[in-house]
């Protein structure tokens, strides 16, 4: 069961949790060195931005002569040293932290898919496909910006507000304290809007997720919407779900929109104080000192309203950091376990030793399943849907553990070898014959990329689409999209088939492999197939029973166990299970 849908909303508003980020931080540990340049460099341009007020009050209160203009060309040529220098370092320092922001985030995004790649098949069967992308795409793509300018950005605000204070009460303490007393209302409008803010925004991220989420859905599903004609209803369901994103979109930058007018707000009501009181109450001070103050008091908001938008920046992000490392969090099921040896070349026998298994506590679908197969042999698995073929397979190589019990490929205890040495020596054809976007030939080797061209088409051949894939315009390097668009199931169904002899495996394990060819092609196709399958162990799930009558061995499973095995004629004569479901298909 789906853990939600595309219709029900992620839990996205947790406390901010600092934890999150401090394991953000480890990645960014690593470019630690070029942190630090940065920082330094942001401090430069900081200070060097700041001596401009400073030039501009010796200028009006010292340079405003006639016998002084030389030296007011000079303050003029200051200033302008200080902007451009200012300028070229604070874009160094960007260039700097923006690879290094992306520099994380792609180490972030390849570990998520490492881990992807090795997660449990339950996982993706219990979550839309469309929410998971969200997580690796969208989310990583938010906290981009906190890695690349997020956290030197905080610590530049920081010691930007601290150099700009430090000017103003060296400058007049006076005025300096005019400037400080609208921090208490502008803190207090602040904390207002974040706390919705923070919410509004969290509330587009669910949005967003759902929209996705049924956009991949919608994709996936395009050509069962049209035999259902549900082009219509569907649309009502997108624009619904549009709706509502940009509902909660339009209301998170309501919000947003409200922090810089209300800092500019109070920013103009403490430069007209300054005035104010400079003038009036302060009659002593020059008119440089005023308007250098106003001047100091312009940056000083500058920073506040910065600091306000990372603080929500950083809020958002330990949101999408926790589903970041929840995912990064989840556990490996099936994987290497300590001191796995690597699997000796495998000859083809495999025993399975009262095991028992089961996908849900308490519910087995395998019961104290016993049985031998020596190598070379072909076993083909009937029974009912539901009853447990393809799950001995999957135990086979090892997708699931078992609840008890042993299965052993050769002498070898399969739990305890390594993944890779076991399934590269198996060729597993799965119900769902999957073709990724590429040529037929990139098809192909996938499982084996240093199989020759010549090695791919003699597969082709022994399943019967050589001559096919031959009267294509581009022949094997012909372009097919993801899923095989283009191409028929069957056609599918040959291609990966093929893509699994081309493996050479040890053991085959082919799961309804013929299941969507004519009878005339999967005639064509048995003759390669018993070719392949001599000196090859192999299992054969197949509910064509004509396809499996020539298997070295018949295995019908039913109620959690194996009910009778034997050659097809030995089933016949037994006139049991196999007698009946056979004569059913022969009506």
């Amino acid at each position: 069961m789906a853990r939600n849908k595309f219709d029900i909303d992620e839990t996205l508003e947790t406390p901010f949790d600092i934890k999150h980020l401090r394991r953000a931080l480890v990645y960014a540990g690593k470019y630690k060195k070029t942190i630090a340049l940065s920082l330094l460099i942001s401090v430069a341009a900081a200070v060097v931005s700041l001596l401009s007020p400073l030039i501009i009050q010796y200028a009006v209160d010292n340079c405003m002569t006639a016998e002084r203009i030389p030296y007011l060309i000079g303050c003029a040529a200051a200033l302008f040293l200080c902007i451009v220098t200012s300028v070229l370092l604070s874009q160094k320092r960007a260039k700097m932290m923006t690879r290094v922001g992306q520099d994380i985030v792609y180490d972030i995004r390849r570990d998520l898919f490492k881990h992807m790649q090795e997660l449990p098949f339950e996982y993706y069967d219990s979550r839309p496909h469309g929410k998971i992308l969200v997580r690796v795409i969208n989310y990583v793509n938010s906290i981009s910006d906190l890695m690349t300018n997020g956290i030197i950005n905080f610590i530049l605000e920081m010691v930007n507000l601290l150099i700009i204070v430090v000017f103003m009460f060296f400058l007049c303490w006076q005025l300096a304290l005019v400037v400080l007393c609208g921090l208490p209302i502008y803190a207090a409008i602040i904390i207002f809007i974040k706390n919705h803010q923070r919410k509004a925004w969290q509330k587009v991220s669910n949005k967003s997720s759902n929209l996705n989420a049924y956009l991949h859905e919608s994709i996936v599903g395009v050509q069962i919407s049209q035999v259902f004609t549900r082009e219509d209803v569907n649309a009502e369901i997108n624009d619904k779900l549009a709706k509502s994103y940009r509902s909660s979109w339009m209301k998170a930058v309501g919000y947003s929109n409200l922090v810089w007018p209300s800092t500019d707000i109070v920013s103009i009501i403490t430069r007209a104080a300054i005035y104010l009181v400079g003038l009036v109450f302060l009659p002593g001070l020059s008119l440089g000192t005023i308007l250098a103050m106003g001047e100091y008091s312009a940056r000083f908001w500058q920073p506040l309203m910065n600091l306000s938008n990372l603080m929500n920046t950083f809020i958002n992000a330990v949101a999408y950091l926790e589903r970041i490392f929840e995912m990064l969090d989840e556990p490996v099921k099936i994987k290497d376990k300590d001191g796995a040896k690597e699997m000796p070349p495998i000859k083809g026998d495999v025993h399975f030793r009262d095991v028992t298994f089961s996908y849900e506590d308490g519910t087995s679908v395998l019961e104290h399943l016993s049985f031998d197969v020596k190598a070379g042999q072909s076993i083909a698995l009937v029974g009912p849907t539901g009853a447990g073929k393809t799950t001995i397979v999957s135990l086979i190589s090892r997708f699931y553990d078992l609840d008890s019990g042993k299965v052993l490929i050769d002498d070898s205890d399969i739990s305890q070898v390594t993944l890779h040495s076991l399934r590269s020596q198996m060729g597993i054809m799965l119900q769902d014959s999957f073709i990724f976007s590429g040529t037929i030939m990139d098809n192909l080797k996938y499982g084996r990329l240093d199989a020759t061209d010549e090695e791919a088409r003699e597969a082709c051949r022994i399943v019967g689409i050589d001559n096919y894939i031959r009267s294509l315009k581009d022949g094997y390097n012909t372009v097919v999209s993801e899923r095989g668009a283009g191409l028929s199931q069957g056609q599918k169904q040959l291609i990966a088939l093929a893509r699994t002899i081309l493996s050479d495996p040890k053991i085959l394990v082919l799961d309804e492999a013929t299941s969507s060819i004519d009878a005339k092609t999967e005639r064509n196709l048995q003759n390669g197939l018993n070719h392949l399958l001599k000196g090859r162990t192999s299992f054969i799930i197949a509910h064509r029973l004509s396809t499996i009558r020539n298997c070295d061995r018949i295995m019908y499973i039913s109620n959690k166990g194996i009910t009778e095995s034997g050659t097809h004629d030995e089933l016949i004569a037994k006139r049991g299970d196999y007698y009946k479901l056979y004569t059913a298909q022969a009506v």
